[in-house]
């Protein structure tokens, strides 16, 4: 009898046991598929995410890179690439997959080769990386330090202000030492015609974009007063001015008086 009780409570125990087995493995089941619908969701949202930044990222009209181009514009172009990335403060995870999108032709067959080698050499890839090698493949250190000797050498020449000045700006990104607005003007005003500099230097202007407008005025001026001066000098012609030197030779006469 009393084995039999013993038996029977074993029995019930290890029933108990097994039912409370059943309702744990139950319940890491359901947690199981809430841990993958939770991860489904997140990956929905981040999806999502994406395809609103690729619109948001498109919407700004970013221009495809072939490779077949000269180092400013390669340089223009990430630079170009990099604004809209600001504007929209985009993610460090997408800008690689955005400025990628954007490689056709032989720029894109040489990514696609470079993440390759670095990828069998467990690498990582990253958007600082593609930037890195971007840099050192379409726009390479020994034409960076030839822009920045051709800015330490930039002087007006024939160019109008305007044109001198955008060629200036251009040229000053590649300078490596840091600038400041009162060197740049310096820098600016030295390279101007020699009439514009005598015009503008006692001016001692330390804002760039003033000193810029100062001198396209000046020029302007200069330009209107020459254009002047030259089209009297047609209009007068020798003739004219042989006419006023022989008024100016011509003895005096006297008036007839009346008797």
């Amino acid at each position: 009898m009393v084995n039999a009780m013993a038996q029977q409570s074993i029995a019930m125990m290890q029933q108990h046991e097994a039912s409370m087995q059943r309702q744990a493995a139950s319940i890491e089941q359901q947690q199981l598929v809430m841990q993958q619908m939770e991860a489904a969701r997140v990956a929905a949202k981040d999806a999502h995410r994406q395809h609103m930044e690729a619109l948001h990222f498109l919407k700004h009209h970013p221009t495809k890179f072939n490779g077949k181009t000269s180092p400013d514009v390669a340089d223009q172009w990430l630079k170009d690439i990099e604004r809209i990335f600001d504007a929209k403060m985009c993610p460090e995870e997408s800008r690689l997959a955005f400025a990628v999108y954007m490689l056709i032709g032989e720029a894109e067959h040489w990514w696609i080769n470079m993440k390759s080698i670095m990828e069998e050499r467990q690498e990582p890839v990253t958007w600082e990386v593609f930037r890195r090698m971007f840099l050192s493949e379409y726009f390479p250190d020994n034409v960076k330090y030839a822009k920045e000797v051709e800015f330490l050498q930039l002087t007006q020449g024939s160019k109008y202000v305007v044109e001198y000045a955008e060629k200036f700006k251009h040229l000053s990104r590649f300078y490596t030492m840091p600038l400041d607005e009162e060197w740049r003007c310096r820098k600016f005003e030295n390279g101007l015609h020699g009439d514009l500099r005598l015009m503008v230097a006692p001016l001692s202007i330390k804002d760039f974009a003033a000193l810029v407008e100062k001198a396209r005025v000046m020029e302007k001026m200069k330009v209107e007063v020459e254009t002047q001066h030259s089209h009297q000098q047609r209009v007068e012609g020798p003739s004219g001015s042989r006419h006023r030197h022989e008024e100016r030779r011509k003895p005096y006469t006297r008036p007839h008086s009346e008797s």
